[in-house]
């Protein structure tokens, strides 16, 4: 069976410590998807966390591969090494060329959302004034689609997000994102979004992270009921992981440049509070998920759908595209 994180955080900083990544495989994640930046971040930036995380998997060969296929991550599982690929939160640092996509396909870049809660030239947010796909974002999902890069949803507004998955020709994802029937906040995705999904193939894969589950410290059970509702709505091919842990690491800054806004990225209108941080399910999580999927009662096989082997079929379609820029990497 492979385990499948969709998505995960470590310090925006090419000297972050992988030791979490070391936690989430003892716990018995086979893959995972590390941000290296989004809306908020300058290129200049994504661009040094990104050469930083490369240097790091690159000088543990042993423990860490970066992959660009699931077989890479079959054979990663069976070589006991942990597969790593990187995902882009916002267009930001697309530059508004769709050429760029390309570019961070062979930099290890293998989903990636349009907008990070705000508005851009591209998408909207979802805590932003709803306007829909922009003519730019058309070109760029195509860029997306031909590029073999997992198209994701997640931050992005509703009717923006609908768009999307009504324009990609591929699968779409939600690569940490959690129903609104079970938690209303502005981050979590409805039915109708829920249902947009499945019907393009994809995924909605569910967040640990307290704000969107509705408890103040989530467990697995938490984790277990958001991935079950998915599963009743629109099948259990649907429904998968992206605990969306952010790991910090003492002593390292990695707060944006310039003039950085926590208050704009995450508005106290929405329900975000800075004297009340998120708290986000341990990786060991993953340890006990099976149970806990199996409690809600789901059989052995469809917890090894949930766990990974649905976005395993997504990640195949889209990224065995054939593509000769991306075995340049």
């Amino acid at each position: 069976m492979i385990n499948w994180d969709a998505h995960a955080c470590l310090p925006q900083h090419p000297q972050a410590d992988f030791t979490p990544v070391q936690r989430l495989h003892a716990a018995g994640v086979n893959y995972v998807s590390l941000n290296v930046g989004g809306d908020m971040n300058p290129i200049s930036q994504v661009m040094s966390v990104i050469a930083g995380y490369r240097a790091t998997i690159d000088s543990d060969p042993d423990r860490y591969v970066l992959i660009s296929s699931v077989d890479d991550v079959i054979q990663a599982a069976a070589d006991g090494r942990i597969a790593i690929s990187f995902d882009l939160e916002g267009a930001m640092p697309l530059l508004d060329q769709p050429e760029m996509i390309a570019l961070y396909a062979q930099l290890g870049v293998r989903q990636i959302h349009f907008a990070y809660n705000r508005n851009n030239n591209v998408a909207d947010g979802c805590h932003d004034l709803p306007r829909g796909l922009t003519p730019l974002g058309y070109s760029m999902v195509n860029a997306v689609n031909d590029a073999g890069i997992l198209m994701d949803c997640s931050h992005t507004g509703r009717l923006c997000s609908l768009d999307i998955m009504a324009a990609s020709s591929q699968p779409v994802i939600f690569s940490h994102a959690n129903p609104y029937a079970l938690v209303q906040h502005g981050r979590n995705v409805t039915d109708e979004q829920i249902r947009a999904c499945a019907a393009t193939g994809g995924v909605v894969c569910v967040s640990g992270l307290s704000w969107f589950l509705g408890k103040e410290h989530p467990g697995v059970d938490d984790v277990a009921r958001h991935a079950a509702y998915v599963a009743d709505l629109v099948g259990v091919s649907h429904a998968g992981i992206g605990l969306d842990i952010c790991f910090q690491q003492p002593g390292l800054d990695d707060t944006p440049p310039g003039d950085f806004d926590p208050g704009y990225w995450w508005p106290a209108s929405a329900g975000y509070s800075a004297s009340r941080p998120p708290t986000f399910t341990p990786p060991e999580v993953w340890r006990q998920l099976a149970a806990a999927l199996r409690k809600v009662g789901m059989t052995d096989s469809e917890t090894e759908l949930v766990m990974g082997r649905n976005m395993m079929r997504v990640a195949q379609q889209v990224w065995s595209k054939p593509q000769a820029l991306l075995k340049a990497a």
